[in-house]
């Protein structure tokens, strides 16, 4: 049975005013000291916050196989939207989180004025194009309609997936901050927007849909298997992320699941769990 905590977005927004208003003591107040940059209490538990699938479930593989003989306390608290993870990683409410690439990181915060740092690559989960009314790439024709991420960084990475397999154009130099507005040629092909999460409900509703692989995963859809086209590994920068918040690099529990993410075991895991859907990236930040 799992013991992890599930967050929805209206409970965690919940918590985090909860936070705000119980973190507003003076400086002399020890409870309202950031522990940003100071030795944390090796004893506590490292908490981290995860999108379900599949960096939850990697979090919990390695919660129950090789964080007591590591020496680790690890907690999961599952959240599922894109934006919680990273204010709760600002305000402390969780020590680190694992959900995001780091070009959504670097746009997040600049956006938000948050001071969020990648610790390590773990696993790259490959963007792909799926549809519930054709088979194959080909028969996507002119007057249909494509749902794609709306927020910046995935829309353009979905933008370039059209782009690399001829189905659209876009403006040279845009790279992954490719917009709807920068596509030079639509080739009679419609787009409609959508928060990330909901893509794949809208699979019935569009003839085909860009999604993120976590949320193509818990929509029972298999990447490797039912994409019309998947994002090529190679060179990928879009490895997903363990992250801090900066000052926390250091703490001995972050290093430590760090190392545990990046054992054979993890990788065996990933390996055999996902059949090529979800891809080991451990290695130097910026590399897949």
């Amino acid at each position: 049975m799992r013991k992890n905590i599930k967050i929805t977005a209206a409970a965690a927004a919940t918590a985090a005013l909860a936070f705000g208003l119980t973190a507003c003591g003076t400086s002399s107040d020890p409870a309202s000291k950031s522990e940003t940059g100071a030795k944390a209490d090796t004893s506590k538990a490292l908490v981290v916050a995860a999108s379900p699938t599949p960096h939850a479930d990697i979090l919990n593989f390695v919660k129950k196989n090789l964080a007591a003989k590591a020496g680790l306390k690890l907690e999961v608290k599952e959240f599922t939207d894109y934006v919680l993870p990273n204010t709760a990683t600002e305000n402390g409410q969780v020590d680190a989180n694992f959900f995001q690439h780091q070009p959504y990181l670097d746009d997040f915060n600049k956006k938000n004025n948050t001071h969020i740092v990648a610790v390590a690559n773990v696993h790259l989960e490959p963007l792909g194009l799926y549809s519930n009314k054709v088979k194959d790439l080909k028969d996507i024709k002119a007057g249909q309609t494509i749902a794609v991420p709306n927020d910046t960084t995935n829309e353009g990475r979905a933008l370039q997936l059209l782009a690399a397999n001829g189905l659209i154009t876009v403006k040279d130099g845009v790279g992954t901050n490719a917009k709807i507005s920068d596509i030079t040629d639509k080739k009679g092909l419609e787009f409609k927007e959508l928060e990330a999460a909901t893509v794949p409900r809208a699979l019935n509703d569009v003839d085909a849909a860009v999604i993120n692989g976590n949320y193509a995963i818990e929509a029972k859809l298999k990447p490797a298997k039912d994409a019309l086209v998947l994002e090529k590994a190679d060179g990928n920068p879009y490895a997903n992320i363990l992250a801090v918040k900066e000052g926390n690099e250091k703490d001995a529990r972050v290093q430590k699941l760090v190392k545990l993410l990046h054992s054979d075991e993890v990788k065996k895991f990933i390996e055999d769990t996902y059949q090529g859907s979800v891809i080991p990236a451990f290695g130097a930040l910026g590399n897949s």
